[in-house]
């Protein structure tokens, strides 16, 4: 029993406050240099450069980081049963229940697990043809 309890502890321990905000600010500075690039146009190539590098480095660590936490929490949710967890609990206020059931199920069945996915992938898969072209002159 004490080593599935360990398991399981290992899986639910959040990241350190410093791990959490470093993915936090990733995701805002990303999206301030990608709103940015429209005014750095007007002056420079160079900073345009810059600001989507910052951009789309900034988003691969962030949509990354959302991707494992939402598989995370499916995972445990599938693992452990806990949609029927939820419907099988007596003591719980059906009021508070209904809404327990709702966070459950829509953290199983969001799509935005995939959204984050996919804008990883396509971040990742972008960066590395800004640098093929940088290299090469394409």
């Amino acid at each position: 029993m004490g080593g599935m309890i360990d398991e399981i502890l290992k899986v639910i321990e959040p990241n350190p406050k410093p791990v959490r905000l470093f993915f936090f600010w990733a995701g805002i500075i990303a999206t301030i240099a990608y709103r940015i690039i429209i005014v750095l146009n007007q002056y420079d190539p160079l900073w345009v450069k810059i600001a989507w590098y910052i951009g789309t480095i900034g988003f691969i660590l962030y949509f990354g980081h959302r991707f494992n936490t939402a598989s995370k929490r499916a995972r445990l949710i599938k693992d452990y049963s806990l949609i029927e967890a939820v419907d099988r609990a007596e003591c719980i206020d059906p009021q508070k229940k209904l809404a327990l059931r709702y966070l459950v199920k829509t953290s199983l069945t969001s799509k935005s697990r995939w959204n984050s996915a996919i804008i990883f992938l396509l971040s990742f898969i972008a960066l590395l043809l800004g640098i093929f072209m940088d290299i090469y002159g394409g």
